[in-house]
């Protein structure tokens, strides 16, 4: 599933090729990926500019002139590639008036599209109850601290995917996070230690913005904007990575269920 980093890498892609374009017509080949009307989801679309595209957690959200905003969840195998190739998972197009295409493709069919006016976006995000933004900067250690001390009886890989409790974060990172911590995925927070809690507050912020950098992470079917993978996979420590050797110590790295998803650590870095 795209997670922050994926999400933000095509925010920033998608706010430098298409902000400013004007949409032409939009096709739906899988009316069930829209939570609109039809044919008002249409009419709402066609003719509008993109002014924005920005994201909370992991929705993508495309400002239009109208003042409605399409609000994307690209859940578990979504796809926003612009100018690519349609395919037999191309289930929405959005075609430009300079020619330009973007398709969205959804391999699972999880994802969904949402119109959202945009000044009922707030209460659209609080109803959401999604926790601070990661990387913001008023997301501070003395404000992880306070939060995690309300969640104390939480295993810290579960919490750190909980997007009630910090927006963004998903399998991949938390694992990463975890292992760049040295702290066991299956801690309660109230065994955490002073210092183990600002190593993963620390994690938190290098691992997210070094996954930005390499634009995101593609172990499946994750691929950015420009139809490319991301580049993260080459710096992953644990993550998918059960039997082979820590990059560390040498140990196997396990592979543990937690919550019905998986849990990948190395049994001697991680305490």
């Amino acid at each position: 599933m795209p997670e922050l980093p994926e999400v933000e890498t095509i925010k920033r892609q998608l706010n430098r090729k298409v902000k400013g374009k004007k949409i032409k017509k939009v096709e739906v080949c899988f009316p069930k990926l829209v939570k609109y009307p039809l044919k008002k989801f249409k009419d709402l679309v066609k003719g509008t500019r993109i002014n924005n595209i920005s994201r909370r957690a992991k929705l993508l959200i495309i400002e239009l002139s109208n003042n409605y905003c399409l609000v994307i969840h690209l859940k578990l195998s979504g796809q926003i590639i612009l100018n690519g190739q349609a395919n037999k998972h191309t289930h929405l197009v959005y075609y430009f008036t300079d020619g330009s295409v973007l398709f969205h493709n959804d391999l699972r069919k999880f994802g969904f599209v949402k119109i959202v006016f945009k000044d009922k976006l707030a209460n659209f995000f609080i109803k959401e109850k999604f926790g601070p933004e990661p990387l913001s900067r008023k997301f501070t250690l003395e404000l992880f601290r306070e939060i995690l001390l309300k969640r104390k009886k939480s295993k810290i890989k579960l919490l750190l995917m909980d997007q009630k409790f910090i927006a963004g974060i998903g399998n991949i990172y938390s694992d990463e996070i975890l292992f760049f911590a040295g702290v066991l995925p299956l801690r309660r927070v109230r065994t955490l230690k002073s210092m183990e809690i600002k190593r993963i507050f620390k994690g938190i912020k290098k691992v997210l913005t070094e996954a930005v950098k390499k634009r995101g992470t593609s172990s499946r079917d994750y691929f950015d904007a420009y139809g490319e993978k991301g580049n993260y996979i080459s710096l992953i420590k644990v993550y998918q990575r059960e039997g082979k050797p820590c990059l560390l110590c040498k140990t196997k790295i396990r592979r543990i269920k937690m919550g019905g998803r998986s849990a990948h650590f190395c049994p001697k870095c991680q305490k």
